[in-house]
């Protein structure tokens, strides 16, 4: 980062910027298949987590509920942290806090997890109709599973995203040799 960088913004975003670029957090993601793994790995516990909260609501569970959220939602924060380090903060820092290359990365991987999220949408008005149409009608049972996933997908696929398009980190160079770069 130069020196005009850290002259920018509020606290909040130079706070932010710090937090982004810690480097206690880099051997979690210092390689491209770590990376793919923590993705994964976050997918996973999404997924679990979103099991848990519609089956412990379809069962009317609320200890179920709290258990399950209680030790899935430490585990999902960790991951989600990971994922914005091993981006830098591409999709959590304010457009300001971004250089041009950073910004031009954000709008690749805002437009390459659009159409994924669009394609998952699809998938599911498909999944809806062929259950009903085998059903003979629409019920609200299957109706909320399936949009509380793709919502999830859908808010969750930028991060997905920008976490495996996410490129290794060039070992240590001095800053005169990345201004030549």
């Amino acid at each position: 980062m130069t020196t005009r960088q850290q002259d920018w913004g509020t606290r909040y975003d130079r706070r932010m910027v710090q937090i982004m670029n810690n480097a206690a957090g880099r051997p979690l993601y210092a390689t491209a298949a770590r990376r793919r793994a923590l993705v994964a790995a976050h997918v996973a516990l999404t997924g679990g987590t979103l099991a848990v909260l519609l089956g412990g609501i379809a069962e009317r569970a609320p200890w179920v509920l709290l258990g399950g959220i209680a030790i899935l939602l430490p585990l999902w924060c960790f991951a989600t942290g990971a994922i914005n380090g091993c981006t830098r903060g591409l999709l959590e820092l304010r457009a300001r806090a971004l250089d041009e290359r950073q910004l031009a990365d954000r709008h690749r991987v805002q437009a390459r997890a659009h159409r994924i999220s669009v394609a998952i949408l699809f998938a599911a008005v498909v999944t809806l109709a062929v259950i009903g149409m085998a059903r003979g009608e629409f019920t609200s049972g299957t109706l909320l599973p399936v949009l509380v996933v793709a919502l999830a997908a859908f808010w969750l696929m930028p991060l997905w995203t920008a976490g495996l398009m996410a490129r290794d980190e060039l070992d240590e160079m001095p800053d005169e040799a990345m201004a030549a770069l």
